[in-house]
């Protein structure tokens, strides 16, 4: 099978840096791609050189077979990109979604109807008229990626799609590119989100100091990882136990300190489970959820990353948490505030 895009010794220098050094890398039709790695790694060289940003150093690019430099080939026609920091135009929501339309010069009828499809994929609906720049910067990158659907390209390339942003926006974000691989499009992303690299990845490939370290299905680079990928790709909220199935089909994991955790997988033995960060909810007061696993502990460290904070509690074992500033300047929470966790039976993964 022809792949759509493929990569055949790719090197970037700029200057005395080698940016990407002999990449080799086959994506096919309609697979979510995901690369990960490092600060550094290469992931956005390579995301570059596929938008037609940048050009190699060395190498050849082959899109559906052909050689793009013998063919005269520009990926520009085939590919989007949405870049990491999301950049909104003055004017509305409308007209930012709206632009690449309006340069291609399609109908204003035309124009409408597929704006207003994009705004309802990407869960924004309704906010034609408000001012891009005015958005939190989730919402922001959620405009971004409609902006990048409405031109129809069959590739679409993201660079860590939800650095930086909330948890909620991360979350829409993420349903919203599964969504699009069902569809049949192309994705090719870039994150250091392993959790994420786990939901949305067909095949991955491990990029480490700009060469490609590993490529296959997640479980099968990750069950028997390198040192540099063990150190890399350390998971949060990782607990080892014995599970146990329930009459309902669930399972019930012991991981040690009187901590056991509910999960919608059914497995019995021995296993390894995580929780994302992001999917933990945590409040100063008792939760009233319908969260299968809901725990009381105290806060034991803080890491203030900006428009986001992380947590560390201590519920018999450590969770690592992660909240928006706002939600913890208005929780005003401290070291050793006690506060309570819940996550979803479905939030928990095993490999």
């Amino acid at each position: 099978m022809t792949s759509i895009i493929e990569l055949r010794g790719i090197t970037k220098e700029y200057g005395n840096v080698i940016a990407l050094e002999d990449a080799n890398l086959r994506i096919e039709r309609d697979e979510a791609f995901v690369l990960v790695g490092p600060n550094g790694s290469g992931k956005t060289t390579l995301l570059r050189i596929v938008a037609g940003i940048e050009m190699p150093t060395r190498g050849e690019i082959y899109y559906q077979g052909a050689n793009i430099d013998t063919k005269d080939i520009s990926l520009t026609k085939y590919v989007t990109m949405v870049f990491q920091k999301t950049v909104m135009f003055s004017g509305t929501v409308y007209d930012n979604v709206a632009y690449g339309l309006k340069l291609k010069g399609h109908k204003k009828s035309a124009i409408l109807a597929t704006v207003k499809e994009a705004l309802k994929t990407v869960k924004l609906e309704g906010f034609e008229k408000r001012p891009a720049k005015r958005l939190s910067g989730g919402e922001q990158q959620r405009v971004a990626m409609a902006r990048a659907l409405v031109l129809g390209t069959e590739i679409l390339l993201l660079d860590e799609p939800t650095a930086n942003i909330d948890p909620k926006n991360a979350a829409i974000i993420e349903n919203v590119l599964q969504e699009i691989s069902k569809e049949k499009k192309t994705l090719l992303i870039a994150t250091q989100n392993m959790a994420q690299a786990r939901k949305l990845a067909n095949r991955v490939a491990v990029l480490n100091r700009g060469r490609i370290d590993k490529i296959g299905r997640f479980q099968e680079v990750f069950s028997s990882p390198s040192t540099f990928l063990a150190d890399f790709a350390r998971l949060e909220n990782v607990f080892e136990g014995a599970s146990r199935t329930t009459e309902e089909g669930t399972s019930i994991i012991d991981v040690g300190s009187g901590v056991s955790i509910v999960a919608t997988f059914g497995k019995s033995g021995n296993v390894t489970i995580d929780v994302r960060p992001e999917d933990i909810i945590l409040s100063s007061q008792p939760l009233v959820s319908s969260a299968r696993n809901t725990f009381k502990g105290k806060i034991t460290e803080i890491s203030d990353l900006g428009s986001t904070v992380r947590l560390k509690v201590k519920a018999g074992k450590d969770f690592t948490v992660q909240v928006t500033r706002k939600s913890f300047d208005e929780m005003r929470l401290n070291l050793d505030s006690s506060v309570f966790l819940a996550f979803k039976a479905s939030s928990v993964q095993t490999t």
